[in-house]
C-alpha cells in the first residue's frame, strides 16, 4: 500500500499517489491490523485463563477459571479461524490483481487461512459446542459473569476525562460501542436460553451467536487495551506503540462492534428461518 500507485487520495501529491492515501485502502489496512490485534488478545485472554486454572491456590478459583478457559475455546477456534479469512481475503484486494497471482504471496496466505476452519472441525461444529455445552449447559452463567466483566470496562471508559478533544470523543465511541455489543449479546443469549427447547432453531442461530461472540469479547479486550495506552499518553510515558493501540481500538469499536448488532438480529430471527427452511427442503 506504500508503494503501489494509482489515483488521487487525501495526501498532497498531484500525480498518482501510493494507495495507502486512499481513505478505503486506509480502512482495509485498519480492518485487518484491529482484527488481528484483537484476536490475538482473545488468545492471550484464553491462555491466561488456563494458566490461572491450573496455578491458582484456591480450588474454587482454578474451577471458575477453568469454566472460562473452556467457555473461549470454540470461540478462538471459530470466531478467529472465520475471521482469518476476512483479514486475507483485505490482503489480497489491497495488492490488487497482483494479488491474486503467485508472485506476492498475498493469495498463498488466503488459502491458508481458507482450510482453518475445516481443520477446526468446520465453524458449526464450535458454534453447536458453544451453544449447547457451554451456554444452555450453565444457562448462560459464564457469559453472564464475562459480561460483568464488560460492563465493569465500560464503566471505566465513562469516567475518563482527557485533556486532548479527540481522545475524549474516541474514548466515547469505544464506551458506547462496547455498550450496544453487550446489550446485543446479552438480548441473543437470552433469546436462545428461552428457546432452548427447540433445538433447530437455537442451531440455526449458532454461527451468528458464534461471531457475534467473538464480535464482543475481541472488543473489551481491544477497549482494555485502550485504556492503557491512553493512560500512557496522558502520562506522556506512551509512544508510538501506544498511539498505535489506541487507534487500532477505536477503530474497531468504530466498524467491528457495530456488526453485533446484526449477528444479534440473526440469532432473534433463528426459530422462523428453521420453520422456512425445513419447509423449503421437504417441498
Amino acid at each position: 500500500a506504500q508503494e503501489r500507485l494509482q489515483g488521487q487520495g487525501n495526501g498532497q501529491g498531484k500525480g498518482p499517489e501510493p494507495i495507502i492515501y486512499h481513505p478505503d485502502v486506509q480502512r482495509m489496512l485498519m480492518t485487518m491490523k484491529s482484527h488481528t490485534e484483537a484476536m490475538r488478545a482473545l488468545a492471550y485472554t484464553g491462555a491466561a485463563y488456563r494458566d490461572m486454572a491450573e496455578n491458582h491456590a484456591d480450588a474454587v478459583s482454578r474451577a471458575s477459571y477453568q469454566a472460562l478457559y473452556e467457555f473461549l475455546i470454540p470461540v478462538i477456534k471459530g470466531y478467529c479461524t472465520e475471521t482469518a479469512l476476512e483479514v486475507t481475503s483485505l490482503g489480497v484486494q489491497v495488492h490488487g490483481g497482483m494479488g491474486f497471482i503467485e508472485e506476492t504471496g498475498a493469495a498463498q496466505h488466503y488459502r491458508d487461512a481458507r482450510i482453518l476452519p475445516i481443520y477446526e472441525g468446520t465453524t458449526a461444529i464450535q458454534a453447536n459446542d458453544l451453544l449447547q455445552r457451554k451456554i444452555l449447559g450453565d444457562k448462560g452463567a459464564v457469559v453472564n459473569r464475562l459480561l460483568a466483566h464488560i460492563d465493569d470496562c465500560v464503566a471505566q471508559l465513562k469516567t475518563i476525562l482527557s485533556p486532548d478533544p479527540a481522545h475524549q470523543v474516541a474514548v466515547g465511541i469505544i464506551a458506547d460501542e462496547l455498550a450496544s455489543a453487550a446489550g446485543a449479546w446479552r438480548e441473543a443469549t437470552q433469546y436462545l436460553i428461552a428457546h432452548a427447547g427447540n433445538k433447530e432453531a437455537v442451531l440455526a442461530g449458532s454461527v451468528p451467536y458464534l461471531m457475534l461472540t467473538g464480535q464482543a469479547l475481541c472488543g473489551w479486550n481491544v477497549a482494555r487495551a485502550a485504556l492503557v495506552a491512553l493512560q500512557n499518553m496522558t502520562e506522556k510515558s506512551g509512544d508510538r506503540f501506544d498511539a498505535d493501540k489506541f487507534a487500532s481500538s477505536v477503530f474497531y469499536a468504530a466498524h467491528i462492534l457495530p456488526r453485533t448488532a446484526g449477528n444479534a438480529r440473526g440469532v432473534q430471527h433463528s426459530a422462523t428461518l428453521s420453520s422456512y427452511l425445513a419447509s423449503v427442503a421437504t417441498s
